[in-house]
């Protein structure tokens, strides 16, 4: 009879065991989900931001001609008639 407790006993233990690594396996594994989650989260919000900066960026290309012309003259270096341009170059030695 005590053989079969120690048995028993051996068998809960490796049962137990088997379980308790089981469930801290699968508890990392979500600690980890939620983390990549998280991170998931910002990028997003941040891409949400960077969005909203575009499409203002856009209403004014398409609506404000002061902007359009500021866009032009910075991109293209087009300027006015009667205008001279001026290119400003690092000093090297």
């Amino acid at each position: 009879m005590r053989i079969f407790f120690k048995k028993i006993s051996l068998f809960s233990l490796v049962v137990l065991g088997l379980v308790g690594f089981i469930f801290l396996s699968s508890f990392t594994q979500i600690q980890d989900l939620k983390d990549k989650a998280k991170l998931y989260d910002q990028t997003i919000e941040k891409l949400k931001q960077e969005n909203l900066l575009l499409e203002k960026q856009i209403y004014y290309l398409k609506n404000e001609p002061a902007y359009q012309e500021k866009i032009l003259r910075d991109k293209t270096g087009l300027v006015r008639k009667g205008e001279v341009p001026i290119k400003i170059t690092p000093y090297s030695e």
